[in-house]
């Protein structure tokens, strides 16, 4: 059973920064393609970054590259999602997921978790 749990989110002013982690269990990490997608109110789910098995390739939605940075420690089985400049828009449900290839697409990923929630004020 594989488990995604992720954590690291909260309330933060626009302009802050978090950091969100996502800790892996019940497969292999290392040859895992690990994404991070994000849901604001009454929106679709969107993809926000994605990094392969080894962390050579990283993916970023065009709209946040520059500001959002992808990570892992595959010692640890550890994703991170490193958000900077934060701004209201930000504001959603963050989730982390896995699979086996490399994809921007919510059906390119097999497992996911519960979601941690970040909140921008302004």
């Amino acid at each position: 059973q594989v488990q995604l749990v992720e954590s690291g989110g909260g309330l933060v002013q626009a302009g802050g920064s978090l950091r969100l982690s996502c800790a892996c269990n019940g497969r292999a990490f290392s040859s895992s393609a690990m994404g991070w997608f994000r849901q604001a109110p009454g929106k679709e789910r969107d993809f926000v970054a994605t990094i392969s098995g080894s962390g050579l390739t990283k993916l970023y939605s065009d709209s946040l590259k520059g500001r959002f940075t992808i990570s892992r420690d595959n010692a640890k089985n550890t994703v991170f999602l490193q958000m900077n400049s934060l701004d209201p828009e930000d504001t959603a449900v963050y989730y982390c997921a896995a699979s086996n290839r490399l994809g921007t697409q919510q059906t390119d990923y097999t497992y996911w978790g519960q979601g941690t929630q970040v909140t921008v004020s302004s």
